[in-house]
């Protein structure tokens, strides 16, 4: 056989890799269960609106919530008139924004970094497991993502050109991601481009931009209509519910416990890079030459601003700094032919790929610890049944094709990695991830599936778990239930007596509080003979002689 042509191969690849956002976005979409807290919240506040026919105000299990803004609401309120209250629904909007993030990061490096970079870039965008992860989950960060994504392109596109056009459009996605996730969708723009003009002493120029009148009416028009409907409506609980809490306490302090160090970033970027972190690492050290390229210093400034500023928040979450992982595309695969020694490079997807072949194990070890709570490790004791042999022969089938290609193939070493980005997406969607669901959230969709069946009022009880109340299609109060109530709640929870258990799987039980018992009655009193009265006294008084 002939073998097939260099040129013929290089166009085949490009064609499979500009599939792959695809594919890495949208393969068994649906297959995994919502995971809480994040996931359930969002979907659930979503179908609230339909139940409530109020499409200007989110409500979770009945209560406000202020987390967020409306856009990604709404989008996600389309899916769900499509295709009903279902994982996909509920999911697609990210799948779409995360695909659209991955193209865009194609087409802006095309144009300054050439064709073969551009696949490159694209590659890594949707391989990368931290993109892998928001991309697929029923959240606000892939529309963001995608917002912050082009919002920064067309500014740099301005700033290269002068050309007013990509200005008007960065306010358009600046505005959409004020709609998004609030203030985060200023700053982020602002000050990337302010740290670049400063580096070029063109403070003139920053200010044009920032201050354009065009600019600001197309912001005004994005933006006032609904935060002063949400403003009119709710009054002092949206300030401090949105502005307060969910912004300024977010920066200022650590809300809900997640706290961090100073390095916490430092550590989460080369994780959320996955599994090209040996790439990342190497292309640290053109940082120096980068900076005085325009292009490549912008998208450095972009990257370190990002971890500086969420290293400096108080609440640290791994997802904020995807923030700033676009850039991190572009300069990897900028760097890609600088790549020395393969081993380093190749260790990244060997370690998870074998750690996807052995995490049941180790997740049930964790289950028989005491690390933990008794919740969590109840959850995770179901780890070894629910993985099953197709799990075992997907990954440890996936370690062995890993192997061959690192020991047997004569290919390039970004060959190699992008075939192992390939079998970690694919791995990750149709096995690793339904898996993990099924661990962690199969038992609440389970009871929730049996409180359907049931009559009586279903309550949450000492559990955080919103996606029982998508699973129920019915809001679920938090508190204690009433007798002859039902309630989700944990297993380590339940009182001795006093319950009847009606489900019990992992760490979730559903219970339904039995009717107190009626207060025993007092013995009848006999009624006692009345009291004879006391004889009377001899008293006869003698008459006055």
């Amino acid at each position: 056989m002939n073998p097939v042509p260099q040129g013929a191969q290089q166009r085949l690849i490009t064609a499979l890799v500009f599939l792959l956002p695809l594919v890495s976005y949208f393969l068994f979409l649906g297959s995994t269960p919502l995971f809480d807290v994040d996931e359930g919240a969002f979907s659930e506040a979503t179908r609230e609106m339909f139940e409530r026919g109020d499409f200007l105000s989110t409500y979770l299990n009945g209560e406000h919530r202020f987390d967020k803004p409306i856009l990604v609401y709404w989008l996600q309120a389309i899916g769900y008139l499509i295709f009903g209250a279902s994982e996909w629904a509920f999911r697609l909007p990210s799948a779409v924004c995360a695909a659209v993030w991955s193209y865009a990061a194609w087409h802006f490096a095309r144009e300054r970094f050439g064709p073969d970079a551009a696949i490159a870039a694209l590659a890594v965008a949707a391989t990368a497991i931290g993109p892998f992860a928001i991309g697929r989950a029923a959240t606000a960060d892939a529309l963001l993502n995608m917002l912050l994504a082009l919002s920064l392109f067309d500014a740099w596109r301005h700033l290269e050109s002068g050309r007013r056009a990509p200005l008007l459009r960065s306010y358009v996605w600046i505005g959409l991601g004020v709609l998004t996730k609030g203030p985060i969708a200023l700053i982020v723009p602002g000050a990337v481009t302010f740290l670049y003009c400063a580096s070029k002493l063109e403070w003139k120029r920053w200010l044009r931009s920032v201050f354009d009148p065009q600019g600001w009416i197309i912001l005004a028009v994005l933006v006032v209509p609904w935060y002063a409907a949400a403003l009119i409506i709710h009054g002092q609980n949206f300030i401090d519910g949105f502005i307060l809490k969910h912004n300024v306490e977010r920066f200022t302090g650590t809300l809900e416990g997640h706290a961090g160090s100073l390095f916490y970033y430092v550590f989460a970027v080369p994780l959320l890079m996955l599994p090209w972190t040996g790439p990342l690492l190497a292309s640290l050290r053109h940082l120096r030459n980068d900076a005085g390229t325009g292009v490549r210093r912008f998208l450095w400034l972009w990257a370190g601003f990002v971890v500086v500023f969420f290293s400096l928040s108080g609440t640290k979450l791994p997802h904020y700094v995807l923030y700033g992982s676009t850039p991190l595309f572009l300069l990897i695969a900028a760097h890609r032919d600088s790549l020395r020694r393969e081993w380093p490079h190749l260790i990244a997807p060997l370690a998870a790929l074998a750690l996807f072949a052995v995490l049941p194990l180790i997740l049930q070890v964790l289950s028989t610890g005491d690390a933990g709570n008794t919740y969590y490790r109840a959850q995770l004791g179901q780890a070894l049944s629910a993985a099953g042999p197709g799990y075992y022969a997907a990954t440890v089938g996936a370690l062995a094709i890993w192997l061959l290609i690192c020991l047997r193939t004569r290919i390039t070493l970004w060959n190699k990695l992008l075939l192992g980005a390939t079998l970690q997406v694919l791995l990750l969607a149709s096995v690793v991830s339904p898996w993990i669901g099924q661990v962690l959230q199969g038992p609440v969709k389970a009871a929730a599936a049996v409180a359907r069946g049931q009559e009586g009022d279903v309550v949450a009880w000492k559990i955080d778990a919103p996606s029982f109340s998508v699973y129920r299609q019915a809001v679920t109060p938090s508190r204690e239930p009433e007798p002859g109530e039902m309630a989700i709640t944990r297993f380590d929870r339940v009182p001795a007596e006093g319950y009847e258990q009606l489900f019990r799987q992992g760490g979730v039980a559903l219970v339904r509080r039995l009717p107190e018992p009626p207060a025993a009655e007092a013995p009848p009193v006999e009624a006692q003979p009345p009291a004879s009265p006391p004889p009377a006294e001899n008293n006869t008084e003698t008459p006055a002689q």
